[in-house]
């Protein structure tokens, strides 16, 4: 089959177009210069590999030859992966919702030669249905007004861009001050009000189902940020009930179909209100943000529930999604043998094939809701909402015998469907920002659990971006979006340079390589030359140095699926400076999250990463420093197993290593102490004196079983 343009990119998405009759081009000079050359009006299409309606929509309209030829013949069409152009998506899909009130993929966009939108939505049928048009006859009306009334629909164009950039600039600032004078200490945060957090923990809740967990109704989504926001408020308000509502959700996420019970990971997000029935792709970045939660969850209950959860989430990610040069991939498809789920669930009959029959059978299918009739569409999701000494005293089996029996009938199915079904498509491209998301989940994973391969496997994928991703020897201002097949491009935008230094500053605390601080300073000061705007005070989405020139220049505030590059590079900011002292970090930090303080109380689930930020701000954090941590271990595992939100931790194993950070505020002044372990636990500006003792540590800390 003759293949498109499309053929020569890297992108699995973009690949997956390259057969289409569509005359495809990538978004670039070529396809822009085209469309002004010949007045043709652009058609943009952005979506993604594991996209199940990009899927659809693909197979009824890009592939039939009528559509492309009129396609070809009256557009320049354009073909853009959402994860390696989030810029270009940003700005269309905020032209979408201002259009029609939603958004999504596939996003379908028809430009003006000079890329300005007047006709925007998402997915459209091939035919006219339902009182909706179909993209044949939509493609051919456009066309039509193209040709006919050319100044109307500029003139509809320049209007999209004019709402576009009032909205993107629109940075009001909220009223910070808590009372009648403001107290500049950069340490201090009454300049922000307390009931900023009071608001958007009560609004979170509020939103809560009290019987599954989650926020609203179906779909339900993750939101990992929230969850860490609500664990955050409980423990700096000691309102717990909280904390209790954010662990009743990540218990039903665990235990319900949207975590892989087999083969651990989490798909994207859960069709409905029981978390059961989810949309079975699985993202590189959910199974980096929700570990995290996990995590934090053993932490403050020390249940071993939670801590088994994160490792097989974090493990499920090493084994399945990671390159064989240290980075991992983005995405496994939803879709397998051209069906939604086909390689997750189950049959029972399938499944006593498998194990026999008997009580180890009889346990697993009670255990995990199998029947003869399934719980969806005939076959079944496994999920379990039943206690294992339940089902245990069910079959006559010891607690202990149960859960081993469990665990080897997992083990035997998730070798069968390996070995017999078609696993989804992966998507290998490698983007930068979402590694750095899981090289972070991977150094919290290691805190927490002394698991050693999680430290190495974060520092082999920064030693992967570094020799891949930095170009220019290794100068920051280089580091490029995205990799496939040996190839780096894309200059990076906000969200990997953000990402990034964050992610080296959670290996830092874990293992305070000095390099690894220098190249967060590096990247953070890059953020500050390249993304930041003083007159607004806020970010950027994109580098000043960017080699195009969009409709206008995006700005990202939201926290959506991920955190947003704002937030991140806000955090990142606040770390730095208590790292560094420099002040310039905390003025820029201060600023942006000042200007969206107000629109995070009142609307947390677009800004929860942020929310995170503002309360460590308002809590004041504190810089703790664990020398020679290896010598007394009971005292730093407890730190590290401890819930301490607003803290920064650093555990310092050598003279030598303390010696090399002393230039730096946070670390001067300590001692190193060879033969014990010493913690230094400072805060507004004052530090104790060393500490050996357990019990000091606790009352210094806060923490009980110290």
């Amino acid at each position: 089959m003759t293949k498109n343009r499309l053929a020569q990119e890297t992108s699995p998405y973009l690949l997956q177009h390259a057969e289409n009759p569509v005359d495809w081009y990538s978004w670039g000079a070529e396809a822009l210069e085209k469309a002004v050359s010949e007045n043709k009006p652009i058609f943009l299409s952005v979506g993604y590999s594991s996209c199940h309606w990009c899927h659809v929509m693909a197979h009824e309209s890009f592939e039939n030859q009528e559509i492309a030829e009129f396609m070809n013949k009256s557009f320049v069409n354009i073909k853009v992966d959402r994860e390696e152009r989030p810029d270009i998506d940003d700005i269309y899909q905020k032209a979408c919702q201002m259009a029609t009130g939603q958004g999504g993929w596939p996003l379908s966009a028809f430009l003006t030669p000079d890329q300005k939108p007047f006709h925007v939505g998402t997915y459209y049928p091939p035919l006219d249905s339902y009182g909706r048009p179909g993209f044949g006859s939509l493609c051919r009306h456009l066309a039509q007004a193209w040709e006919e009334k050319q100044s109307d629909v500029a003139s509809r164009a320049q209007e999209f861009v004019t709402m576009l950039s009032k909205a993107d600039n629109d940075t009001t600032a909220p009223e910070l001050q808590a009372s009648g004078t403001q107290n500049t200490d950069a340490t201090d945060g009454a300049i922000f009000n307390r009931d900023i957090l009071d608001e958007a923990a009560v609004n979170l809740y509020d939103n809560g189902d009290a019987t599954y967990g989650g926020f609203g109704s179906a779909p339900k989504f993750p939101n990992a940020a929230c969850i860490s926001f609500l664990f955050r408020y409980a423990e700096y308000s000691g309102r717990h009930a909280f904390a209790k509502f954010a662990l009743k959700t990540l218990d039903k996420m665990a235990r319900g179909g949207i975590f892989d019970q087999l083969g651990g990971g989490f798909h994207r997000y859960s069709t409905d209100a029981r978390w059961l029935v989810p949309h079975f792709e699985k993202m590189l970045y959910d199974n980096a943000l929700i570990p995290v939660n996990y995590a934090e969850a053993y932490q403050i209950t020390r249940n071993p529930f939670y801590l088994d959860v994160m490792k097989k989430t974090l493990d499920f990610v090493l084994s399945d999604m990671r390159s064989p040069e240290g980075g991992f991939y983005s995405a496994y498809d939803a879709d397998s043998e051209c069906a939604e789920g086909v390689y997750y669930t189950w049959k029972k009959q399938d499944i006593l094939r498998i194990l026999g029959s008997g009580a180890d059978a009889d346990l697993f299918c009670l255990y995990y809701d199998v029947t003869d009739g399934g719980n969806w569409e005939g076959q079944t999701i496994l999920c379990n909402n039943i206690g294992l000494s339940t089902v245990a005293f069910k079959v006559g089996m010891d607690v202990d015998d149960a859960r081993t029996s469990l665990a080897e009938s997992a083990a035997k199915l998730l070798d069968a469907r390996k070995k017999t079904r078609v696993p989804p498509g992966l998507d290998q491209k490698v983007l930068t920002s979402w590694n750095a998301l899981f090289v972070s989940a991977l150094a919290k994973g290691y805190a927490v659990s002394g698991k050693t391969e999680y430290l190495q496997a974060a520092r082999d994928c920064l030693s992967f971006i570094e020799s891949k991703m930095l170009g220019g020897g290794g100068d920051a201002r280089h580091l490029k979006r995205t990799y496939k097949d040996g190839r780096a491009k894309i200059k990076a935008y906000l969200e990997d340079y953000a990402f990034l230094a964050c992610a080296y500053l959670d290996v830092f605390e874990a293992h305070p390589d000095p390099r690894y601080l220098e190249s967060a300073i590096n990247l953070g000061r890059v953020i500050i030359e390249e993304f930041w705007d003083e007159p607004l005070g806020s970010f950027y989405m994109t580098s000043s140095h960017s080699d195009e020139s969009l409709i206008i220049r995006p700005r990202n505030k939201y926290d959506l699926s991920i955190p947003s590059g704002s937030s991140v590079a806000s955090y990142v900011a606040l770390r730095l400076y208590h790292m560094t002292g420099e002040r310039q970090f905390f003025d820029v930090c201060e600023t942006a999250i000042g200007r969206q303080a107000r629109a995070c109380a009142e609307n947390p689930f677009a800004f929860g990463y942020m929310t995170n930020v503002i309360s460590t701000i308002i809590a004041r954090p504190r810089e703790i420093t664990v020398l020679n941590p290896d010598a007394d271990p009971d005292i730093s595992n407890a730190i590290q197993t401890s819930h301490l939100p607003h803290s920064f931790t650093v555990m310092v194993r050598s003279a030598d290593m303390l010696h090399r950070l002393s230039k730096y505020p946070f670390f001067a002044g300590k001692k190193f102490d060879e033969k014990r372990t010493s913690v230094y636990v400072c805060k507004d500006s004052v530090c104790s004196l060393p500490m050996h003792d357990k019990q000091q540590v606790r009352s210094a800390l806060g923490v009980s079983d110290v």
